[in-house]
């Protein structure tokens, strides 16, 4: 299965902003238990590279991972030299996308306007990560498909087990879902029992 194949399938991206790295293995774990299986460590943590390592020796073939948080070329080579299986980026930056094709990692950038969500889409992207999704609503997804209906949208910020049906109803290839997801709080308590149950409550949000 290729990474959009398991895009298109499994439509939600865990994404994972934290301080602290520390427990990536059993946030992981906890996350696919749940029934959600691609997640993004964003580079907001410099601990991020080595989290994914530890990830993917950990669950192998159980999770799709990924960058998030990718700005610079440098970065796509640490990703890569980690283990990164696609790099996200909350802007579009030409060098970080050839840096990515080099690389064979499938990307996508973020971008926000029609005119920058197709400028971005004609570099040759995996999907299009329109960000932030939360002040501009689902709405706005098919609004953006109408006269171009051939992109493939990621939106992040603001996504929710209330309105992520209507995301994806609306159009959306993948949603990227942050903190309504992994609550910082949740997770420095290990209370992967409810890690789990969040996690189901999305999947069932959308099944």
């Amino acid at each position: 299965m290729t990474v959009l194949d398991h895009f298109n399938k499994n439509k939600i991206v865990a994404i994972i902003r934290l301080d602290d790295l520390s427990d990536a293995v059993d946030l992981t774990q906890a996350l696919i238990a749940g029934g959600i299986n691609t997640l993004e460590f964003t580079l907001t943590n410099p601990d991020a590279t080595r989290a994914m390592s530890e990830v993917r020796d950990a669950v192998g073939d159980k999770a799709l991972i990924g960058a998030g948080s990718v700005i610079n070329v440098e970065q796509v080579k640490q990703v890569a030299d980690a283990g990164a299986q696609f790099v996200v980026s909350p802007v579009t930056k030409a060098d970080v996308i050839a840096a990515c094709h080099q690389l064979n990692l499938p990307t996508m950038p973020g971008a926000y306007t029609p005119t920058e969500i197709q400028m971005a889409w004609e570099m040759d992207v995996a999907a299009v990560k329109v960000f932030p999704a939360g002040s501009l609503g689902a709405k706005y997804i098919k609004d953006v498909l109408a006269p171009l209906p051939h992109l493939r949208l990621m939106p992040t910020g603001g996504v929710k087990v209330s309105n992520i049906a209507e995301f994806l109803e609306m159009g959306a290839f993948a949603v990227g879902v942050g903190g309504a997801l992994c609550d910082k709080q949740v997770i420095a308590r290990k209370d992967w029992d409810t890690v789990a149950n969040t996690a189901r409550q999305f999947c069932e949000a959308i099944s």
